[in-house]
């Protein structure tokens, strides 16, 4: 018994020894964020009050919170009162203006627009891409000079930017035409849709692209899908392909879309009790039935993964394609001082089976700063309803791979190009129509055309062929065989030597697709896009495939 008592009585005093260390170390903690932010204070009057040079305390301040903030994740963000409608256009898929996409042109030095939307003021004013944008309401853009590139395209945007039903003479070059023209635009509220395309794929299969998580965008695919369901659609395809998320209650809603009412989908938890969350489907459903396949790749991350991810843990559909990205981390938006805004990481999230799925601890890093990846092996597992393993720690890895074709740097420099733009533009200022955007192909005469723009430009691509031989090198003079592999090494350099017709013929198939969707979406802007694109699209076509195995796809999710 007098252990008994003992015991009882050391355990008191360790527990209050406990409660007072932590109430000693949340002390030293404030004190120390509390002396810090004060020297911190004083050292910037000192530098205000007595360098040599005067200080601009709008740029010298959030940059040094930028530092502060470099040392966590990227998506903790500091947005300045001028940056944040651009915060509000992220999330809703709202901003007025004149409802384009404009890049800068090397060429001209100068912007362009480089996509108008379908039904928007610059659309409906006749404007088109590759217009070279002159003046704004009178006042000459002029030329980037020495300015930052992002700069200088934030510039020219926040001047077509303005109050929804205010108008201006927006002057453009076009390619072809002798003289600039000149449009009347009247600025609108825009709204870019976050589902640009649905369509019946076969008799029976319908298609949806969703490309963002802004507000509404469940009810989005909700009107494509029941529209696709009275064209005959008796499965669906989700395409989630390349959405790097957004608002996660959306997500929740897509999901209930497909799931009973009543089911966990997302929880969400913090270091602080309140930012602990638990979202249920809180719908009647739409379809609880209706085959479904998701495709996801790389680049699909945040909320993308939050519906792929509970589709799969509720065994509800298919999921296909590449590994996720594998962010699960959630941001709430906290207002600053003055209209700022800042963008914190409160918490992970965690999907029906438990797991969550961040591939990047940004707590812990190596010694060249990047974040630690939990390896594969470190993984745990989890269980889908049906009793299907998944696992966390790395993104949502498909129940059916299908990874994208593996493309040169060629591709991805000649997509980026002017030269590139230069020529869809030609085509569309010499070529009335095209006709239907889905049976539209270029003829050899157009490739040869084609070419002929690229080699006229100043093109210039990094090979990895090359870069590979010139590591190679490096390793051996390192190693020294430099003298006795040099001859060797000479001879592939000669044989790898640039050839830009060479490589340009190499790749005209995946060229010519590129050059076609991207004219197509000239005319018939993103329908046209996507009704060319999905045509050549791999796993698009293995997506239908499955859907037209009922028993493979069934047994895929264990379903009698």
């Amino acid at each position: 018994m007098e252990l008994q008592n003992m015991k009882r009585t050391i355990f008191f005093l360790l527990f209050l020894l406990s409660l007072s260390s932590g109430a000693r170390g949340q002390k030293n903690h404030t004190y120390e964020v509390g002396k810090n932010l004060e020297i911190f204070n004083r050292l910037y009057r000192v530098l205000d009050e007595y360098y040599v040079d005067t200080l601009d305390p709008g740029k010298r301040i959030p940059d040094a919170i930028q530092y502060m903030l470099e040392g966590l994740d990227p998506y903790t963000e500091y947005i300045p009162a001028d940056d944040k409608r651009n915060l509000e256009a992220m999330t809703t898929g709202k901003y007025a203006g004149i409802g384009a996409m404009i890049r800068y042109y090397k060429e001209k030095d100068r912007c362009v627009v480089s996509e108008p939307y379908e039904g928007m003021p610059a659309a409906l004013a006749g404007v088109r891409a590759g217009d070279v944008i002159l003046s704004i309401a009178g006042i000459d853009t002029g030329e980037k000079g020495n300015r930052p590139t992002d700069e200088y395209v934030a510039s020219v945007s926040n001047q077509l930017r303005g109050d929804p039903g205010t108008s201006f003479v927006l002057e453009v070059e076009r390619p072809g035409e002798k003289a600039p023209l000149r449009f009347e635009v009247h600025r609108a509220s825009v709204t870019v849709p976050a589902v640009p395309y649905y369509a019946m794929v076969t008799d029976s299969t319908g298609y949806i692209c969703l490309t963002t998580y802004t507000r509404g965008c469940a009810d989005q695919v909700l009107k494509a899908m029941q529209e696709l369901k009275q064209q005959g659609a008796k499965s669906l395809i989700l395409d989630l392909r390349d959405n790097g998320g957004g608002l996660a209650i959306e997500a929740v809603d897509l999901v209930n879309l497909f799931v009973p009412k009543g089911k966990l989908i997302l929880s969400m938890k913090g270091r602080f009790k309140e930012t602990d969350q638990k979202y249920i489907s809180r719908h009647n459903p739409a379809d609880v039935q209706i085959p479904l396949v998701v495709l996801v790749n790389g680049h699909s991350a945040s909320s993308s993964e939050i519906t792929c991810g509970a589709l799969q843990d509720l065994d509800r559909a298919v999921v296909m394609g590449e590994r996720t990205y594998g962010k699960g981390l959630v941001q709430q938006p906290h207002e600053l001082p003055h209209g700022a805004v800042l963008k914190l990481t409160t918490s992970h999230y965690y999907i029906p089976s438990g797991r969550c799925i961040q591939a990047l601890d940004y707590s812990r890093r190596a010694e060249s700063g990047e974040a630690y990846r939990t390896p594969d092996s470190l993984t745990r597992v989890f269980h889908t309803e049906q009793g299907r393993e998944v696992r966390d720690g790395g993104g949502v890895t498909p129940d059916v791979s299908s990874p994208a074709d593996t493309l040169p740097n060629l591709i991805y420099y000649l997509r980026a190009s002017d030269c590139f733009m230069d020529y869809c533009t030609q085509y569309r200022n010499s070529h009335e129509s095209i006709g239907d955007a889905q049976n539209f192909t270029l003829t050899d005469a157009d490739w040869e055309d084609f070419k002929q723009v690229v080699q006229k430009s100043d093109f210039t691509y990094d090979r990895q062929t090359f870069k590979a031989l010139q590591e190679l090198r490096r390793m051996a003079r390192s190693e020294g065989y430099a003298q006795s592999t040099q001859a060797e090494f000479d001879a592939l350099e000669k044989k790898l030597s640039h050839d830009l017709s060479y490589d340009l013929e190499q790749n005209r198939k995946q060229i010519q697709r590129d050059l076609e969707a991207e004219i197509a979406t000239r005319y018939y802007y993103k329908h046209g896009f996507y009704a060319s694109f999905l045509r050549h699209d791999k796993t698009l076509h293995e997506a239908v495939a499955l859907l037209r195995s009922p028993e493979r796809y069934k047994s895929i999710l264990r379903k009698p």
